[in-house]
């Protein structure tokens, strides 16, 4: 005997700030490894001190996009973005005290970071209302 019942099919809801955590997520990543401060010497790299917090921080972003429960993916996506944000904003603080403004510029990777720490942020906030 055959059955005549339709199967039902699952239809996924897209959740609102999942993509934005990826795209922060994948911002983060990329600007953890590119050069921070530019000077006349040359550049240094986000690798040598905070990079790696924030690169730490965009995995932790990217494990929050995925998880099927969305309060506990807005919670990751709030850590990681006050990584994200934090870092820089001390970077930068912390050069202006040392030398001012003479001398040195901001580079791709720190505004890449904080960027991506506000996009979280803004995550963060969409999953939590979802």
């Amino acid at each position: 005997m055959t059955s005549t019942a339709t199967p039902t099919a699952r239809v996924r809801t897209r959740v609102p700030g999942r993509g934005r955590l990826v795209a922060a997520s994948l911002l983060v990543l990329f600007g953890s490894f590119m050069p921070w401060v530019s000077t006349a010497a040359g550049n240094i790299s986000g690798a040598r001190g905070a990079g790696v917090w924030t690169f730490y921080a965009a995995l932790l972003g990217i494990a929050g996009a995925i998880i099927p429960l969305r309060r506990v993916g807005a919670v990751q996506a709030a850590i990681m973005a006050v990584a994200a944000i934090a870092l820089p904003v001390w970077q930068v603080i912390h050069l202006l005290s040392l030398v001012g403004t003479a001398g040195w510029l901001p580079g791709p990777g720190l505004v890449l970071v904080l960027g991506g720490g506000v996009l979280a942020a803004v995550a963060a906030r969409q999953l939590y209302r979802a």
